[in-house]
């Protein structure tokens, strides 16, 4: 089930990290997959994961997604999966050299953004390459966003004129 108690269609989005835009600038996009146990996918799939304070790490030259929320599903047993456990990510070997060069890199995170499914019901995880923002650059992200609602006020008022 999503958001609006619907289940969960491809190409929707079935979590998103909406602290990250505000928290930190995003340098670059990355698509990955994710390995999850059956109860998690179903978790997932309702909507019910969180992002908040997730981030990836390359460790022995793989990458995992850390700090996850994926409560318990409520109809499995006992063999249901540990909430906060690390999960690896899916993605080429060459990538994660590249990664693991730039999260060495003083200031740079790998944030994950979004989970979200494909066309053949897979899920995948939107991580990106980010640089953490100084308050006095929040601000000015808060700024420049009144502006453009202000200017679109004024338009739309112009054009009922």
């Amino acid at each position: 089930m999503g958001e609006d108690g619907k289940p969960a269609r491809a190409g929707r989005n079935l979590t998103v990290n909406r602290k990250a835009s505000h928290d930190y600038s995003i340098l670059e996009k990355i698509e990955t997959g994710i390995e999850l146990l059956g109860t998690e996918v179903k978790v997932v799939r309702n909507g019910e994961a969180g992002l908040s304070g997730a981030y990836a790490k390359v460790e022995n030259g793989q990458l995992f997604l850390q700090q996850v929320s994926i409560p318990p599903y409520a109809f499995g047993n006992r063999f249901n999966h540990d909430t906060l456990r690390t999960r690896r990510l899916l993605v080429h070997r060459s990538e994660i050299r590249k990664l693991q060069a730039l999260q060495e890199q003083k200031g740079l995170a790998l944030i994950p953004l979004r989970l979200y499914l494909t066309g053949k019901g897979i899920v995948k995880v939107e991580l990106a390459v980010c640089r953490g923002k100084t308050h006095e650059d929040q601000r000015e992200t808060i700024r420049r966003r009144e502006a453009d609602r202000e200017s679109a006020r004024e338009v739309a008022s112009h054009g009922r004129g």
